[in-house]
């Protein structure tokens, strides 16, 4: 419905626009600089309308009205946040201070469980020649 109302609302703005621009001014004509028309008169006679006047005021009323009925439309909404999320499960809050170390804990306890087991020095530099050995291996091999 919203999208009938937009595409005759546009249709109706394109039609007064050129209905506007094919209609002459009021001082388009040679005797109103001189003063000629109607007296106690600002813009001339009054007179009876034209085609293009009449069909200017139907298109303005119809421009008008479908202006006011799209804002009306768009002035409620349909579906609100609140609805849009009253199925979803709530999220469980997980308590972070519990996993943080306490304060009663001393700082030696807390490096001391950070720690890993003691490697022996000699076997420790046995390891670390043997992946020497196998990484130069691996580059002679290539």
């Amino acid at each position: 419905m919203e999208e009938s109302i937009l595409i005759v609302y546009l249709v109706v703005a394109i039609a007064l626009v050129g209905i506007i621009l094919l209609q002459k001014g009021k001082g388009a004509e040679m005797g109103a600089s001189f003063g000629a028309g109607g007296a106690n008169t600002v813009f001339g006679a009054a007179g009876s309308g034209n085609a293009l006047t009449k069909t200017t005021t139907i298109l303005a009323i119809i421009f008008f009205a479908t202006a006011l009925s799209i804002s009306y439309l768009n002035s409620s909404p349909e579906i609100t946040v609140d609805e849009l999320f009253l199925d979803e499960k709530p999220v469980e809050k997980i308590d972070l201070d519990s996993e943080l170390p306490t304060s009663t804990d001393s700082i030696e306890e807390v490096t001391i469980k950070a720690e890993a087991t003691p490697v022996d020095p000699k076997d420790a530099s046995e390891i670390v020649n043997k992946e020497k050995e196998e990484a130069k291996k691996k580059i002679d091999d290539q």
